[in-house]
């Protein structure tokens, strides 16, 4: 009985790991063939993947950018790039304190110079790149731009898309107004009734005060050690995630060709 377990994992592994998907992140189509380079020659050709921008072949879909792909993935690292500055600068003046935060966005707003519109550009930005990064997912989707040698950047695309929206969420209680702390208690809550990570969801394994809800509050409801996390999610864990993925991801459409062609 258990060489017959032990046969039927072994048969399980070994079709998961003909699967497209796990030669993607695993597979050559990750690391390449290994071929032995000399120190310089590996230098050299180092230098030269950086130097130049765009790769040898390029389809003719990477030729007509504009028309093919609207820019919509180079407006999202352009918008993510502009919330970075902005939010640098919003950081400078803002102290996560549940005692302190509400009259640190009011004196933003009211007191320092260009507050109201750094702040109104860091909000705006926000949606907007919510809302690119979606529509660059569509039209990868639509264009067929997720097919091999592909599929690698496609999970990335997906991940960072979620990171996205969880940046989003996370500054949403920054303000600690009242629209921000129920807002944030009715989407935290969410996580209690999630699939087996949620105290109360379906096929629950983790127990009350210990789930994923109350790793994000910091306790049973909003308060202090939510606020903190959410700052330190929202300002530094979530964009350093997302610049280091966004660095894999111009790798990958780079190495796979540049832009993906016409279906």
């Amino acid at each position: 009985m258990e060489e017959k377990k032990k046969k039927d994992i072994k048969d399980i592994e070994d079709i998961v790991k003909k699967t497209q998907v796990w030669k993607a992140i695993f597979g050559d189509l990750l690391f390449g063939e290994f071929k032995p380079l000399s120190p310089i020659n590996s230098l050299m050709r180092g230098i030269a993947k950086i130097m130049q921008l765009h790769p040898y072949n390029m389809s003719v879909g990477g030729k007509r950018i504009i028309t093919y792909t609207f820019c919509l993935g180079g407006l999202s690292v352009f918008f993510f790039s502009l919330l970075a500055v902005t939010g640098a600068f919003l950081m400078i003046y803002y102290n996560p304190d549940v005692n302190s935060a509400y009259s640190n966005m009011e004196d933003i707003r009211y007191v320092v110079p260009f507050g109201v519109l750094i702040r109104n550009m860091h909000r705006w930005t926000a949606h907007l790149m919510v809302m690119f990064v979606a529509l660059h997912m569509l039209r990868v989707f639509l264009t067929g731009a997720y097919k091999p040698p592909r599929e690698l950047n496609w999970i990335v695309g997906v991940i960072l898309l979620v990171m996205t929206l969880l940046a989003s969420f996370t500054g949403y209680l920054l303000p600690w107004d009242q629209l921000a702390y129920w807002g944030v208690t009715i989407g935290t809550s969410m996580g209690e009734n999630a699939p087996i990570l949620g105290a109360k969801g379906p096929f629950a394994i983790l127990p009350p005060g210990g789930d994923v809800n109350s790793v994000l509050l910091g306790g049973t409801s909003v308060g202090q050690p939510t606020l903190l996390r959410f700052y330190l999610l929202h300002a530094i864990a979530i964009p350093l995630g997302m610049a280091g993925l966004m660095g894999f991801h111009f790798w990958r459409i780079r190495r796979a060709g540049g832009v993906s062609g016409p279906l």
